[in-house]
């Protein structure tokens, strides 16, 4: 079993920063990417960004140079700072992940429940 937990959601003002986190946890063998996507109340869920193992990042357009995705490999942890907020940021942030279980040959996908993240002054 596999599972992904999330933190570091909440209320900013506009400008402001937050931090999200997530670590996964279970029978892991080895971690393909782990990312964020995000979804408006209303809209389609979009990527934020993803990071893969070896570092190499994605950003959408929208966050490019706002925001930055990181991760610790060792705690199988994404990290997700987030700066110069807009309320158009506003949205829940579910983290992603693909990954291989111990004992299994193929690879799948994982999201976390989501945390919410509101930009408003």
């Amino acid at each position: 079993q596999v599972q992904l937990v999330e933190s570091g959601g909440g209320l900013v003002q506009p400008g402001g920063s937050l931090r999200l986190s997530c670590t996964a946890s279970g029978t892991i063998s080895s971690i393909n990417y782990m990312g964020w996507d995000r979804q408006a109340l209303g809209k389609r869920r979009e990527l934020v960004a993803t990071i893969t193992s070896g570092g190499l990042t994605n950003y959408a357009d929208s966050v490019r140079g706002r925001f930055t995705i990181s991760r610790d490999n060792g705690k199988n942890t994404v990290y997700l700072e987030m700066n110069g907020l807009k309320p158009e940021d506003t949205a829940v942030y579910y983290c992603n992940t693909r990954l291989r279980r111990t004992g299994w040959a193929h690879w799948s996908d994982y999201w976390g429940q989501g945390t919410q993240v509101t930009v408003s002054s």
